[in-house]
């Protein structure tokens, strides 16, 4: 699978594990490490300080998918297949359906634009 592959897969991955999280039938493990994952990306604290060249950048590109993967494996795989089928109808030729559906996009943009400006700026 290209990258572009598991971009778009991602696309869709994202907004099933929400919509997961939400399922009765989700283990509380899965919700926890979801809440992990969240409180990671939120942080400002990081494994490796963002002020190290490339290093401190990595681990975000690294530790951020890996946390993904995990969550999602620790979902049941017939839950997740509901859930993926359902967060893909909330697109319409690849667009959200309702605007803020889009605001999870947005932030990840934004957040590629804040690092990619402190990486420029330093």
């Amino acid at each position: 699978m290209n990258l572009k592959e598991r971009a778009k897969k991602l696309k869709y991955d994202i907004p099933a594990v929400f919509i997961a999280l939400r399922d009765k039938e989700t283990p509380l493990i899965a919700k926890i490490l979801a809440g992990i994952t969240i409180a990671y990306v939120l942080s400002p604290i990081d494994l490796i300080p963002d002020f190290i060249p490339v290093l401190g950048y990595l681990d975000d590109v690294i530790i951020l998918p890996f946390l993904i993967a995990l969550t999602i494996r620790m979902i049941p795989s017939d839950v997740f297949d509901k859930c993926r089928i359902n967060a893909e109808g909330l697109w319409i030729d690849g667009k959200p359906k309702k605007w803020y559906l889009a605001l999870p996009i947005v932030a990840i943009w934004l957040i590629v634009l804040f690092l990619i400006i402190k990486i420029f700026l330093l």
